[in-house]
């Protein structure tokens, strides 16, 4: 049985890792172990901490390690490596491609080839606009206003490039769309109702991570 462990941005991205991620690896002999971001308050932390993390793991033996975090949150303080030369890239997914180079090339040489580097663009819950038909099955036509939802599907080429402005990031638009919307209970129920196939079927860049993961 091979080792993965995906450092979490918070406890969202963690019960997703646990009850999306893990049930579907262990089929391919991998288990997956979810940490969450350490010295943090539920959120991303500059670089340095966060690598700091992340070459501790893959000192142990035997395992491979990534990371599940969300784009939006990242500042330019927080000094991410190749940072403020991908902004220079206009398309996003080239953007995230430089940065995972970037990260992955600061790492120590001899532990670079067991690290699959991921940033989610632009955040976990743009994967939960990946089939809106489950939001809609599940809440009552006074708890969710599908219309919102619609527009911003329609709106943009795929899930994971729905993010404008701070108050229609995807997690913002639920909260808005979705009376009483909780993020982590609300988000890794519709994140299993709509599947893993799904969501890799909708946004690339996520299926990449997890086809490079399930490589190792």
């Amino acid at each position: 049985m091979k080792r993965l462990i995906i450092v979490c941005e918070g406890p969202t991205e963690q019960e997703f890792c646990n009850t999306v991620l893990a049930p579907e690896f262990i089929n391919h002999n991998i288990t997956i172990e979810s940490p969450v971001i350490k010295h943090s308050q539920g959120g991303i932390v500059p670089w340095s901490v966060l690598k700091k993390q992340l070459v501790n793991h893959l000192h142990e033996t035997d395992v491979h390690v990534s990371m599940l975090i969300d784009y939006y949150g990242i500042k330019k303080h927080y000094n991410f490596p190749g940072w403020q030369e991908s902004l220079n890239l206009e398309e996003k997914n080239s953007r995230m491609q430089f940065l995972f180079t970037k990260m992955k090339e600061d790492l120590p040489l001899q532990l670079q080839s067991r690290f699959i580097p991921y940033i989610q663009l632009h955040e976990f819950e743009g994967l939960l606009f990946s089939d809106i038909n489950v939001i809609q099955e599940n809440f009552t036509i006074d708890e969710v206003d599908m219309n919102a939802l619609q527009k911003a599907v329609d709106k943009y080429k795929n899930p994971e490039q729905i993010n404008d402005h701070p108050n229609t990031a995807p997690s913002k638009r639920l909260e808005n769309a979705i009376k009483g919307y909780e993020k982590v209970l609300y988000g890794n129920f519709l994140a299993m109702n709509i599947g893993l196939e799904k969501i890799k079927e909708k946004c690339p860049l996520f299926n990449e991570w997890i086809n490079n993961m399930l490589k190792i």
